[in-house]
């Protein structure tokens, strides 16, 4: 079992149409993101689909930064 939990929200392929498809995960134990491009080694997306990775990236960003350590210090 996978500790890491994919954006179920996305769903982008390739733009060529050979099945190639980007996962974004968040790792439910230490709040690391993975980003993945499943059976191959390169992506071609859309404009759409790019910023649809994007936002994606952002939201597991986001979810992963509960992971993170407060500190009662200020910048």
């Amino acid at each position: 079992m996978s500790a890491f939990r994919s954006d179920l929200d996305l769903e982008v392929y390739d733009v060529t149409g050979n099945g190639v498809q980007v996962d974004v995960a968040t790792n439910a134990l230490d709040g690391t993101v993975r980003l993945a491009v499943l059976f191959t080694q390169e992506i071609l997306l859309s404009a759409d689909d790019a910023e649809r990775v994007a936002q994606s990236l952002l939201r597991a960003a986001a979810h992963a930064r509960r992971f993170e350590p407060k500190t009662d210090r200020e910048p």
